[in-house]
């Protein structure tokens, strides 16, 4: 079993910056996918990034490249995710996800466990 926690939500102006965090627990993380989802009203669940636990290989989807950051903190079990030049459409609740394999999948069903979500407005 392994439970996520998320922290670090809130309310930004367009063009500000926040950073999510991630606290993994139940288990060393290694050999693992750890993903960041987000989900806005009235749409469906869309991946933002992912990491490779053991390697550090990131990927991102197109929206976000070059603006979101995923790390992670291997002495601390934690991910992060940097969000830079927030937009209106990045609004949405921002969930990570515990994927019991290495490599990174996009698809929100290949994930194992979910943190409950955090919040994120970025109001114009």
């Amino acid at each position: 079993q392994v439970q996520l926690v998320e922290s670090g939500g809130g309310l930004v102006q367009v063009g500000g910056s926040l950073r999510l965090s991630c606290a993994a627990s139940g288990r060393t993380l290694s050999r693992e996918a750890l993903g960041w989802f987000r989900q806005a009203p009235g749409k469906e669940r869309e991946f933002v990034a992912g990491i490779s636990w053991s390697v550090g290989f990131t990927h991102y989807s197109d929206s976000v490249k070059g603006r979101f950051t995923i790390s992670r903190d291997n002495a601390k079990n934690t991910l992060t995710l940097q969000m830079n030049s927030l937009k209106p459409e990045d609004t949405a609740v921002y969930s990570c996800a515990y994927r019991n394999r290495e490599m990174i999948a996009t698809m929100a069903g290949a994930y194992d466990y979910w943190g409950q979500g955090t919040q994120v407005t970025v109001s114009s």
